[in-house]
């Protein structure tokens, strides 16, 4: 059985605390194990998550707000209840057009977020 290395098997939104994750943009770790992680990201209007790869695998869900994205070049812009996918080690970013909360999920969990 894989262990949760937070002990918290259960998150609660007020009881999490916001890291900043660049300017304009906080974040908040919710579940994670040695396999996978889930973060809720906010951003500012205009804030930008700069171009960028990792050898995670990424899938993200667009909770609220307008965000143009790009991912391996190609650029779409997402609304609310949309999502998208980021395979390991492809460039990719974003520029948030209306304030907004993106839903990343990674595999295995990002433990640089950790630190």
């Amino acid at each position: 059985m894989e262990t949760n290395k937070n002990e918290n098997i259960f998150q609660v939104n007020k009881e999490i605390d916001w890291q900043p994750a660049g300017p304009g943009i906080q974040r908040q770790i919710f579940g994670y194990g040695d396999q996978v992680m889930m973060v809720k990201v906010l951003f500012e209007k205009d804030a930008v998550g700069a171009l960028h790869n990792h050898p995670h695998i990424q899938v993200s869900y667009v909770e609220s707000g307008v965000f143009e994205v790009i991912i391996g070049g190609e650029k779409k812009t997402l609304r609310g209840g949309d999502g998208f996918y980021v395979p390991s080690n492809v460039e990719h970013g974003c520029h948030c057009l209306e304030a907004g909360v993106l839903i990343d999920v990674f595999t295995p969990q990002r433990e640089d977020f950790l630190i």
